[in-house]
């Protein structure tokens, strides 16, 4: 069902333009589904942590923890899997694009190396965030 121009389509005609385009409506369905894994994920505890001693530290840490708490959507204090996020990744990632102007060794990796220098350092980046979270 094709609306023409010149008036408002309806809900209705809406919702089944929708339904009946498939690529659209699978993109649509895949990222409502990403999103509920992900909030999910923030209230998978993470295991080898005392709740109770982190949840006194938060309350001693004060407004900091609470907001940066809301970045996280409540991740940290609910001690969530995902409550990192992407954070570390981003952090890697320019800590080795400063130490790549700095060290030369990284330098010719990243230069002279071509594509495996790149999968080299994008390797490391990893890493490196895995450590820094």
């Amino acid at each position: 069902m094709v609306v023409s121009r010149g008036r408002t389509p309806s809900a209705g005609e809406v919702l089944t333009q929708f339904i009946q385009a498939k690529g659209l409506r699978d993109r649509v369905l895949t990222t409502l589904g990403l999103l509920l894994l992900v909030r999910l994920g923030i209230y998978i505890p993470m295991p080898g942590i005392d709740r109770v001693a982190f949840q006194q530290f938060i309350q001693q840490g004060g407004q900091l923890i609470g907001f940066l708490d809301i970045f996280t959507g409540g991740g940290i204090s609910s001690l969530g899997v995902f409550a990192l996020g992407i954070l570390p990744f981003i952090n890697a990632s320019i800590i080795l694009q400063l130490l790549t102007a700095a060290l030369p060794s990284l330098e010719d990796l990243q230069k002279n190396e071509g594509e495996a220098g790149r999968r080299k350092i994008a390797q490391i980046t990893r890493y490196v965030a895995l450590g820094w979270g």
